[in-house]
């Protein structure tokens, strides 16, 4: 995908990063001597610091750091980053340089974690904790300070180009869960980690040629992308409530739990003015209601009034020389668009953020791609991508598959046999790979003979399938950022030909076929009901092959859960039909749906999914009994038992969920507000207790501008996924339940 990388690159930065020699490994700009520069005394506080290094710099060198390098920048010959933001080295001001980071190091070749939306499905804070363990450490030794990760977009509509960016899919619970570990580790090794997209970047846009995007066709053009609502030309309206209860959760659990250092805005508008310039999110919610002391970043070229961003609170922008580079930040400065005042305020911010993240005072990390340890971050992807897997169907126990008694195996599909991932900013170029062929083959053995076919002819694939015990269907839905999803088929785009046709006639060949799905979200399963079982494996990163090859043949439980709803149809998805929902009209996106998005619509329409949110089969069957309730002041305690039924040791996703009252707001029917991952040997059990704050029991009230304890009936709901949950209770706060 070597040729789109680079056209995606084109298109999201205006030029291809230069591949070039490494950082060097230099000291050089880092502070300096405590006694000949005051700001470098560790024993101050980060505030302090900047105040009195501030103090020391002249107007042109503070107008120097708020934009992107632009001698070296991201044209500068730094093969291991993503951009460079300029020091003073007089002073000790070093370079401070950025990377891509979500899955993994764009810059260079990297280790290729799973997307973030299969992290998502992993239901794990530990694995957000290695994930972003590994990540950091390849950053790190790239040379690199900042991060660009997570991205805790909500999934509005499953056509969005970026749903396998997307941390927690359409949950904001699960997305906190999983961001503030995320933070944390990131943060724990010496990084910057920077949350993003702040607000409302929850489509890339859509265009008439949207099927067509393909990579590695050498006819595609900038015309493929989106013409039509844009990212970086659309308002996204969202009323206060879904903004609160929705967008802006995981945000400020970053901020308030996790402590992270950067926040980037996001290219839309929101509610009327640019996410950049937006003073009621950068200023108002994010540093007066929600303490932030860190920075703000703007997305590369997400600025556009200069001096608007200055004054309502806009840090730096690394993309060099446009809008909130030297040139433009003197013209403001001069037409009386922003002060000194304002360059001031963001100087001694991004200065604070070095101080609080420890760069200023450690040694720069040394560009060392060789001391990375390709095998055992290669690893730690598989395990990741392991967990990740979503056991959608499994008929008649067809897995796990027993190689004893096997002696044939068909894999076929069109990614069967290769490195299959989304376009953008998270592709990664990785070491080494292990596709689902190499995966499988492994764990089948010599005495299993293994036959591959691509599928580009479906009946020779057929009959393929037709001579062997089993066939593997591998099929991808591949999308990008940059450009939406014309449909939920696997026909969108159309560079892997029509899967949904090959699928039904291996089917028919064989009943005993699996299909495994490679996708960055739903996608559309007309086929589910000819199928034996289904493995959703998502984009399970450079050594995804390992994961799903133990899977299938039981070396591991499955044990991921959608983090996002598949639907049965097309029109069934929250936008469908509301074209001022989505793409927008004239530019304007009406976020009508509300709090209703993801599962909390399909609950309160009362629609049948294909596959419902928190689903996910195991090897094992699991008994969920003895529900306790307890209030504890402001706070809910609930206690349950889950058991190991089964046949085979097991791993169990136990959620909670809960339904509020609906006094004069309308809720959701449920929503998601615990969850945990144990693992259970045949015949045993465990106790799982979840707590819930008084954050969980509220909601935002629009007329008063706070969050409100409403005042009725909950209803609790504890099981095995946002449909099936056997476990049921109640209580009342303020009023007795019926």
């Amino acid at each position: 995908m070597n040729s789109f990388r680079a056209l995606t690159t084109l298109f999201l930065a205006g030029v291809c990063v230069l591949a070039a020699a490494p950082a060097l490994a230099t000291a050089e700009g880092r502070c300096g001597d405590p006694a000949e520069r005051p700001w470098c005394k560790p024993s101050l506080s980060p505030d302090r610091r900047a105040d009195l290094l501030l103090g020391q710099m002249t107007d042109s060198e503070k107008v120097s750091l708020l934009g992107g390098d632009e001698l070296t920048g991201v044209l500068g010959g730094q093969g291991t980053h993503t951009g460079t933001m300029d020091g003073v080295p007089r002073l000790g001001i070093p370079r401070i340089y950025l990377s891509d980071g979500p899955a993994g190091v764009r810059s260079g070749q990297a280790t290729a974690l799973p997307s973030p939306i299969a992290l998502g499905a992993t239901f794990d804070r530990h694995a957000a904790r290695q994930d972003a363990a590994v990540i950091a450490d390849e950053v790190i030794r790239k040379g690199n300070d900042i991060v660009f990760a997570p991205t805790v977009d909500i999934v509005r509509t499953p056509l969005a180009g970026r749903v396998f960016e997307a941390l927690g899919g359409e949950d904001p619970f699960l997305s906190t869960s999983l961001a503030v570990p995320w933070i944390k580790s990131a943060e724990g090794k010496g990084l910057i980690a920077t949350v993003k997209h702040y607000l409302g970047n929850n489509q890339e846009g859509t265009g008439p040629k949207a099927n067509e995007a393909m990579p590695g066709n050498p006819a595609i053009s900038i015309g493929t992308f989106a013409t039509v609502g844009k990212r970086g030309e659309i308002d996204a309206r969202i009323d206060q409530r879904t903004m609160r209860e929705m967008y802006l959760p995981m945000f400020e659990a970053a901020v308030k739990q996790a402590g992270v250092e950067a926040v980037m805005c996001a290219y839309n508008k929101v509610n009327g003015p640019w996410a950049c310039e937006n003073k009621t999110l950068l200023e108002n919610i994010l540093r007066k209601q929600w303490g932030f002391k860190g920075m703000t970043i703007a997305d590369y070229g997400a600025t556009h009034d200069t001096g608007a961003s200055l004054r309502n609170g806009l840090d730096i922008e690394p993309w060099p020389g446009v809008d909130y580079g030297t040139a433009a930040i003197t013209a403001a400065l001069a037409g009386g668009s922003a002060s000194m005042a304002d360059v001031d305020r963001h100087v001694q911010r991004y200065l604070r953020t070095l101080f609080a993240s420890g760069a200023m005072d450690r040694e720069a990390f040394p560009a060392d791609e060789d001391s990375i340890d390709r095998g055992g971050n290669a690893a730690k992807s598989a395990a990741i991508a392991e967990k990740s897997i979503v056991l959608l169907k499994n008929r008649r126990g067809i897995l796990p598959l027993n190689r004893g008694k096997l002696d044939s195996i068909a894999v076929i599909g069109p990614v069967a046999d290769r490195y299959f991932t989304g376009g953008g900013s998270s592709e990664i170029d990785p070491f080494q790979t292990t596709t689902a062929l190499a995966g499988i083959t492994k764990q089948a053995g010599s005495g299993v003979d293994v036959g591959f076919n691509d599928g580009a002819d479906p009946a020779q694939a057929a009959q393929l399938a037709g001579d062997s015990d089993v066939a593997v269907v591998v099929v991808g839905s591949w999308s990008s950022e940059g450009i939406d999803r014309a449909c939920l088929s696997l026909e969108c785009p159309s560079f892997l030909g029509d899967q949904d046709a090959l699928i039904r006639e291996v089917a028919a060949a064989n009943r005993n076929t699996v299909v495994v799905i490679e996708s960055g979200g739903p996608i559309l399963t007309p086929w589910r009901n000819q199928v034996g079982a289904i493995l959703e494996a998502w984009y399970p990163g450079s050594n995804g092959g390992t994961a799903i090859g133990r899977i299938l043949f039981g070396k591991a439980d499955a044990s991921g859960r959608l983090p996002v709803t598949f639907p049965r149809k097309e029109s069934d998805i929250p936008t469908y039909g509301e074209p001022s929902a989505y793409p927008g009209v004239d530019d304007v996106v009406k976020y009508k749906e509300g709090v209703f998005v993801g599962y909390r619509r399909y609950d309160r329409r009362k629609i049948k999914p294909a596959y419902e949110f928190g689903r996910g089969l195991s090897y094992a069957k699991f008994r969920f009994s003895k529900l306790k309730l307890k209030r504890h002041g402001p706070k809910l305690a609930v206690k349950a038992r889950v058991s190991n039924v089964g046949k085979r040791a097991g791993v169990a996703v136990p959620q909670l969920y809960l339904g509020l009252p609906s006094t004069n707001v309308k809720q959701p029917p449920r929503a998601l507000k615990g969850f945990a991952r144990i693992s259970l040997k045949r015949g045993k059990g465990r106790q799982v207790k979840f707590t819930v704050d008084k954050r969980g029991l509220s909601f935002w009230n629009a007329g008063k501008n706070r969050w409100q304890v409403a005042k009725g009936c909950y209803r609790v709901y504890v099981g095995a996924s946002s449909r099936k949950l056997p476990l049921r209770g109640k209580f009342g706060i303020g009023r007795k339940c019926r």
